[in-house]
């Protein structure tokens, strides 16, 4: 098709979008249940309100101000902020290096520098501090996110360098700007989009991350919260708390539709945007390989290697195959329930973001946001008040696990569908509309298929995320279930690394399936829309 004059960016994980016409009509079969999943999302939040003025509003106020509070605060940002910062850099060096470089080897790099997402915090957590005990604290905790974060940053940032037409820098280095200036005034500024929700996806990861800092044993808002509601004697305050954390990510959404900002990418000529010529990197190619190989080897090689050390080096191990077997297959059923139940959901979301524009959609998709800042264990406990005093046939039984998946990863979802819709264009379905098809008949049959590969990213992402969580399914699974994050959890809690081992492999084998999906079609989506 012929592209337009300019595009305009928006706030998709997928990167830099084709502009589309957006009306304010919102039709009632896409309107209710995006209405419906905001709902779902901020369930939590009406356990917490009830537990944290259980007690009264002084309460309240007393523990705001106390200065335990104020610490838990500063360390929970402190440490979100260097998370943020870390993974920003290594994302999008990663991303230039593979999608702007002329560095051998960068096709295989591309899916390598996705993997970490499939290693889980708590594991890489371990692997460090069983082998240096003295990297507990903020160091460690630092090391081990950013070496599982960065791929937020590093897959949209990827697909918006794909997707940018080189003709604008080629312009103005021919008017006799240096490449660096270049690439800090226009090429930066058009992934801007996809830089800031990839930090908000980071900020709000590391908010949440209970395994991490437990096994670094560094006190964030997650920890004692989970000592708070495991010791028993005082939900109010873990509720009190929980509520700082929820206030935090509305405040970190409203300052990521600040930084993404209204950047545009003009487009020069008609037809299919060119690919950028490689940048020749000469000597440089040396620091390039040695950037990548520290990444690979910090993320990846050392984790993995620990995980064999532990199964190689103890004796003692009496594992069960069929344990593991069993623990693998519940693992891969609630993964795939999960995905579909949260795809279900973030579909009317992403089609309302994308294509009805309004003070409703934008409320509804944040809202989308909140709970993916609170602690897992935050959104288990509020499963569990909700289940007993609403969903009692569902409590601990596989629906109310699905539902708190789906209450956590909702986000994960919503974003990669509002992005693929958005880089597919408007015309094709007006086109439909023009020709006797209905509204819902043009969703179904135009807006769904043209936006399944942003779909099937998000439904990896979110058997990747289910896969890798730890409170949920420890508090809301059925009786007798065991998934490998359990499993692996209970024989890490007790330093029993030899039995640990197998349920550690197995667990990074399988997750590495769907985020090498993830890596693929996010390549593959950016180029058919650039095609497009």
């Amino acid at each position: 098709m012929t592209a337009p004059v300019a595009t305009q960016t928006a706030p998709a994980h997928a990167g830099v979008v084709v502009a589309s016409r957006r009306t304010s009509r919102q039709p009632w079969f896409v309107l209710v249940p995006a209405i419906a999943a905001a709902v779902v999302a901020i369930a939590p939040v009406w356990y917490l309100l009830d537990r944290a003025v259980a007690r009264g509003w002084g309460e309240v106020i007393d523990e705001l101000w106390r200065a335990r509070t104020r610490d838990l605060l500063l360390r929970s940002v402190g440490l979100a902020l260097a998370v943020t910062v870390l993974s920003v850099a290594v994302g999008c060096i990663a991303a230039w290096l593979v999608v702007r470089s002329d560095l051998p080897g960068r096709r295989t790099l591309g899916v390598v520098f996705a993997l970490p997402l499939a290693i889980p915090s708590y594991l890489a957590a371990f692997a460090w501090v069983s082998w240096r005990p003295e990297l507990a604290g903020f160091d460690g905790a630092t090391l081990v996110l950013t070496s599982v974060s960065y791929p937020f940053v590093y897959l949209p940032v990827v697909a918006a360098l794909r997707h940018l037409d080189p003709a604008q820098e080629e312009v103005a280095r021919s008017l006799g700007r240096r490449r660096l200036d270049v690439a800090l005034r226009l090429t930066f500024r058009q992934v801007r989009p996809a830089v800031s929700a990839g930090a908000l996806l980071v900020a709000l990861y590391v908010l949440s991350d209970f395994g991490a800092v437990a096994a670094m044993r560094y006190e964030v808002f997650t920890w004692v919260i989970y000592g708070a509601y495991r010791a028993g004697f005082n939900p109010s305050r873990a509720a009190i708390l929980a509520s700082m954390l929820v206030l935090v990510a509305l405040v970190l959404v409203v300052l990521e539709a600040r930084a993404r900002g209204r950047a545009t990418q003009a487009r020069l000529g008609s037809g299919a945007a060119r690919h950028a010529t490689p940048v020749r990197l000469g000597r440089a190619a040396v620091p390039a390989w040695g950037f990548a190989a520290l990444v690979v080897g910090v993320a990846i090689v050392f984790p993995i290697v620990r995980v064999i050390q532990w199964v190689l080096t103890f004796e003692s191990t009496d594992v069960d195959w069929a344990d593991v077997a069993a623990a693998l297959g519940n693992t891969v059923v609630l993964a795939l329930l999960a995905a579909v139940a949260t795809i279900l959901l973030a579909l009317p979301v992403g089609v309302l973001a994308a294509r009805f524009r309004s003070r409703t959609s934008v409320a509804i998709e944040r809202t989308t946001y909140v709970a993916h800042a609170l602690p897992g264990i935050v959104v288990a406990i509020s499963l569990v008040f909700i289940g007993v005093r609403v969903l009692r046939p569902v409590y601990q039984e596989t629906p109310l696990l699905v539902l708190g998946y789906v209450v956590l990863f909702l986000p994960l979802a919503v974003g990669s569908v509002r992005s693929s819709i958005e880089q597919s264009s408007v015309r094709v379905e007006e086109m439909a509309r023009s020709l006797g098809s209905r509204p819902l008949a043009v969703l179904w049959r135009v807006t769904v298929p043209l936006a399944l590969p942003g779909i099937a990213a998000g439904a990896a992402l979110v058997m990747l995320s289910t896969m890798k969580e730890l409170p949920v399914t420890l508090i809301l699974r059925p009786t007798e279930t065991t998934t490998l994050a359990t499993e692996l959890w209970r024989h890490t809690s007790v330093s029993d690394y030899a039995n640990a081992g197998p349920y550690a492999l197995a667990l990074v084998l399988f997750a590495a399936i769907p985020t090498a999906v993830l890596s693929v079609v996010s390549t593959g989506r950016t180029k058919e829309s650039a095609r497009g």
